[in-house]
């Protein structure tokens, strides 16, 4: 996963290793903001998720900001270099209540100064202090949307409650709605809560029926809702794990790195789709050719995409 050994071609210019946040000039607002969120503590299993916003950054110079497909469509390839990035750097020690409220902090002063911001997990327990942070106090009217396998409507604060834990802020369950709950990792103890909160859930199998697209646009619809800031939660694991060993919970018979890449595009291109976490990545327990990290390096670019094609 090093970059030391990558060749430099001034025809084929690199991905990520964007400004930071801060260099903005006055008045000035990016597109698209990372922030690192390497919340790890409270994971339920043992994660080395600390370290995987920095390998996400790294994996990003792996790839070139064009868009191909849209050469078909345009009759050019058209880059993402004409959108405005930047780097917010990584909250510290994240994890606990005053962590959180860092993020919450970091998430609301990143979304001041760009359109979407993008936080690179952590374990998922990131996604109630971003999701938070970037809605400020618009709670009442936002949504979420989860790609994840899980529920997350564990009792306690882990990388299993987010889902719960915004519910019990005050977030209108009939505005959540979460894709790829696949069985044989959740009980009927959560699937009753989420039912009894007017969740919507897509379960794994519905997608061998339906489109992702098709599914993320009805998705939108339900979060959007109430007019406010929709949060889309990108937990890796919700993939095969043939593609996503570097997570702890991804089970084989999980969607594709496809899929997911589809979703995160689709995020990027509604306007009322603020903020996006990548969750659950373990940049150490990655296979050899590190595809789990390289795909949610890819995510990100997706987002970039969907932002850059509206």
């Amino acid at each position: 996963m090093g970059t030391a050994a990558l060749p430099n071609d001034p025809l084929w210019p690199r991905a990520g290793d964007w400004p930071p946040l801060d260099a903005l000039g006055a008045g000035e607002r990016a597109d698209l903001a990372l922030l690192g969120v390497p919340a790890f503590s409270t994971s339920l299993s043992p994660t080395g998720a600390h370290a995987t916003p920095a390998a996400i950054r790294a994996a990003l110079r792996r790839y070139n900001p064009t868009l191909m497909a849209d050469r078909e469509r345009r009759g050019d390839a058209r880059s993402l270099d004409d959108l405005v990035f930047a780097d917010a750097g990584d909250v510290g020690e994240p994890d606990g209540p005053e962590g959180e409220a860092r993020v919450r902090a970091a998430v609301a002063a990143a979304s001041a100064r760009a359109g979407t911001v993008v936080a690179l997990g952590g374990d998922n327990s990131l996604t109630s202090p971003v999701a938070l942070g970037a809605w400020g106090e618009r709670l009442a009217t936002a949504g979420l949307i989860t790609l994840d396998a899980h529920y997350d409507l564990r009792d306690g604060v882990s990388n299993g409650s987010p889902v719960r834990r915004l519910l019990e802020a005050g977030l209108d369950g009939r505005r959540i709605v979460q894709i790829g709950i696949a069985d044989f990792v959740n009980s009927r103890e959560y699937a009753d809560r989420a039912r009894d909160a007017g969740i919507t859930v897509v379960h794994r199998d519905e997608l061998h029926r339906r489109p992702m697209g098709d599914v993320f646009a009805e998705a939108l619809e339900i979060a959007g809702a109430g007019g406010g800031p929709i949060h889309v939660d990108l937990d890796v694991d919700v993939c095969d794990r043939a593609v996503a060993p570097g997570c702890p919970a991804s089970v084989p018979g999980g969607i594709s790195a496809y899929e997911l890449r589809q979703a995160a595009r689709a995020a990027g291109a509604d306007q009322r789709v603020e903020s996006v976490d990548l969750a659950e990545v373990d940049a150490t327990a990655d296979a050899p050719d590190g595809r789990t990290v390289r795909l949610a390096a890819l995510c990100v670019l997706e987002v970039a995409a969907g932002i850059a094609l509206r």
